[in-house]
């Protein structure tokens, strides 16, 4: 019984540094998350850090499209070659990809809400967490970034900026499936043809159906690097003003109203 209750001194913890990156609450804008779940299913839910959830869901578009043929219409939409839109798509995919992808919006938009409530419960109980983590393999600890810098990277190669600030899942995530994508979409094949003056013979050998994941993945890398940047830099502030206070805070002083008084 003692070490039950040892184990449980606090209810809700508002983070959690591990070995595989940093995961904690913290208030997030529904309607911004269930846009992400619009833009590809899966994306709202690993912005929330729900790992197992979104990959399922992100796996699932990947596969239902494909079979659908559902980017290929998109880009044919987009040309205003309507009747070529309409034979490309797979209509008995189609009908199975509708009430997933509006699953995933909801699901992500409510999810969304819980867990900003659980965060603001959490706030208020303010209990301690781990500042780092240490093992054989890796070394994770709270410190201060550059969101700035999670960008350019995330630029660069999605996945960057995710190592940049220690999200390994979501690093792997994004490196494995950028190449996934790069390398069925040609498209280093047509940026090559591109600088050698072939447009005409770039445009041909893009594969338009694995090139619209594309732009949906470097969005979300960036995003999702640079929130997690700045909120991983309140996260530090906050641990270390705690830290400070309960270790040399004189119990003299006191705060009112943003004044220190000593009593």
């Amino acid at each position: 019984m003692d070490t039950f209750r040892n184990n449980n001194q606090h209810r809700r913890y508002k983070a959690h540094v591990g070995i595989g990156g940093t995961t904690q609450f913290h208030l997030r804008n529904p309607y911004v998350i269930a846009w992400w779940s619009a833009a590809f299913p899966g994306f709202g839910h690993l912005l929330l850090s729900k790992y197992l959830r979104g990959f399922v869901l992100f796996l699932w578009e990947v596969f239902v499209n494909n079979q659908a043929k559902l980017n290929l219409a998109l880009v044919h939409t987009f040309c205003g070659d309507m009747e070529l839109a309409k034979q490309s798509l797979d209509s008995r995919w189609m009908l199975m990809y509708i009430p997933v992808y509006m699953f995933s919006i909801w699901d992500s938009y409510r999810t969304t809400v819980d867990m900003n409530n659980v965060y603001i419960l959490a706030e208020r109980e303010n209990a301690p967490f781990n500042a780092y983590s240490i093992n054989t393999l890796e070394i994770n600890y709270l410190d201060k970034r550059s969101p700035t810098m999670s960008i350019i990277w995330s630029l660069f190669m999605p996945g960057l900026g995710h190592l940049h600030i220690h999200r390994l899942l979501s690093a792997f995530f994004s490196l494995i499936w950028t190449i996934i994508f790069l390398y069925f979409s040609k498209t280093l094949i047509a940026v090559q043809l591109l600088f050698l003056g072939e447009i005409q013979q770039a445009t041909t050998i893009l594969d338009k159906q694995w090139l619209l994941y594309m732009p949906s993945m470097w969005g979300f890398s960036t995003y999702d690097s640079y929130v997690s940047t700045v909120e991983n830099n309140k996260l530090f502030e906050n641990e270390l003003k705690n830290y400070l206070i309960k270790n040399y805070h004189n119990p003299k002083f006191r705060l009112k109203k943003g004044i220190v008084v000593q009593k």
